[in-house]
């Protein structure tokens, strides 16, 4: 299944203020094979999820997303939404280096 990603212009641009972390790169972060997916919580009816990746072999990331299916018979789409995107804290990383061994 493919991957395709999404969000909003107007939060792109405040993410990018707020964390400098653009939504472009925050992407990257699901092409790491250690990615670290998990449901988070339920808000306004819809599942998000937080996501943490390593970008460029340094940068690990927490995306915050949700994820939807597009498509029929055998050509279906995973469309992410990105929410926000930053630089994983310490607690974070720890738990996705213990995730890699």
């Amino acid at each position: 299944m493919s991957m395709r990603f999404t969000w909003n212009a107007a939060k792109a641009e405040s993410n990018l203020k707020k964390h400098k972390v653009s939504f472009e790169t925050a992407a990257r972060a699901f092409a790491d094979p250690f990615a670290l997916s998990e449901q988070d919580r339920i808000e306004g009816g819809e599942q998000r999820w937080q996501t943490l990746g390593l970008v460029e072999g340094h940068l690990l990331l927490l995306v915050a997303h949700t994820v939807a299916e597009e498509g029929d018979n055998d050509e279906y789409v995973e469309v992410i939404h990105i929410i926000s995107a930053r630089r994983a804290e310490r607690t974070e990383r720890k738990r996705y280096e213990e995730e890699r061994r």
